[in-house]
């Protein structure tokens, strides 16, 4: 951006048309000069010609102050009826890439959090994408239990975001009569939000926005290598912010539908699971994950999901580097009209006469009707 612009090169005017009305105050100001000189003259004159026993304090612009406050907020009306707007110039900043691993295991399903867990973290991610800015920012899903399904790519899209949310909530795709739900694979969860945002770089190139995984889970049973999993995002620099569900105290599981004791869904026999099996917020492995993986760890019900998802992005956000200098535009209507009434009440202070009173109290509603017309 070009340095050293002057302060008429940043200002604009929705309309201009009203700006010749500033004529009539470009005359008012000569004549007040004219009467200011007028005054000098006979200031000296009296001081020359007069005799009185006490020496008389005469003030260099007598009444004059209260008219040239009256000029000058009539002036600031009519600038401020020509709607102007100062250009500012902005540091844009990247937005943040948000990659959801939700998890989607049998524990899911226990109801200690009022509604089931699975449901309760798909309240916290509807919170998650309203707190996002849509402009910049982008979010993926990807769930996982023994293994990993990517829902949505990286998308800006909000309406792509809530469309799937609403599915979801429903019912969850890993179902509890599957054998992979009863197993949870934080590896494959990292390993395909890795996949997310490989793909994106294959079809967009690379972003710069500021990139982090949202673990959500109830931290129940893990599975795979979860250090080699740590060691996958450190090496992209993609810091895991983790988001436990559930309580300490747990629940039960519910029992799978029943089906076929002679043969599974895949012709095999089903596994045999003891009946019925207790689930509980493992809160100390959750929090070890998440300072292995460079982020912080967060609970539903401590604190507000706003709180949590708008600690998540300002975290993340405060990771993203300027992306160039962008200009906008400031309305400048009300900050001229309030200068025209601290005008208007600072020449009451130098008000000395009755006559000024009555104008004074003329000017001031001319310029009110002024303004109700042009803003009415």
């Amino acid at each position: 951006m070009a340095q050293g612009l002057g302060l008429m090169d940043t200002i604009g005017f929705g309309e201009p048309q009203y700006l010749w009305l500033l004529m009539a105050p470009a005359l008012l100001v000569g004549l007040w000069l004219w009467r200011l000189v007028r005054h000098e003259r006979d200031r000296q004159q009296f001081q020359r010609h007069r005799r009185v026993p006490v020496r008389e304090r005469l003030t260099l612009f007598g009444g004059l102050l209260f008219w040239l406050c009256l000029i000058g907020a009539l002036a600031s009306t009519i600038v401020a009826t020509a709607r102007p707007t100062a250009t500012v110039p902005l540091v844009r900043s990247a937005g943040v890439d948000v990659i959801v691993l939700q998890d989607g295991s049998a524990s899911m399903h226990v109801r200690d959090v009022g509604a089931n867990r699975w449901q309760r973290a798909m309240q916290f991610l509807r919170t998650l994408g309203e707190s996002l800015r849509w402009k910049d920012d982008r979010i993926a899903l990807a769930l996982f239990a023994h293994v990993a399904e990517p829902q949505i790519r990286l998308t800006k899209d909000p309406n792509t975001y809530f469309f799937f949310l609403d599915h979801l909530y429903r019912e969850s795709p890993f179902r509890l009569e599957d054998d992979p739900t009863w197993d949870t694979n934080i590896e494959q969860g990292v390993f395909w939000g890795m996949r997310l945002l490989e793909k994106d770089e294959e079809l967009h190139g690379r972003s710069p926005n500021a990139k982090v995984f949202v673990l959500i889970s109830d931290g129940q049973a893990w599975s795979g290598e979860v250090a080699k999993a740590m060691q996958l995002a450190r090496n992209r620099d993609v810091p895991i912010f983790v988001v436990g569900v559930g309580t300490t105290i747990g629940g039960l599981i519910p029992e799978p539908p029943r089906r076929d004791p002679l043969a599974g869904s895949s012709g095999q026999p089903p596994t045999v699971r003891p009946a019925p099996i207790r689930s509980a917020l493992d809160r100390d492995s959750l929090a070890d994950i998440a300072a292995a993986g460079g982020g912080q760890y967060f609970e539903l019900g401590r604190q507000s999901d706003r709180e949590i998802a708008n600690r998540i992005i300002s975290a993340t956000r405060r990771r993203a580097g300027p992306i160039g200098v962008e200009t906008t535009g400031q309305d400048l209507y009300w900050q001229f009209l309030l200068v025209a009434a601290g005008l208007l009440v600072l020449g009451v202070v130098f008000m000395q006469e009755q006559a000024e009173l009555w104008l004074y109290t003329l000017g001031a509603g001319a310029a009110l009707f002024m303004v109700w017309t042009v803003t009415g």
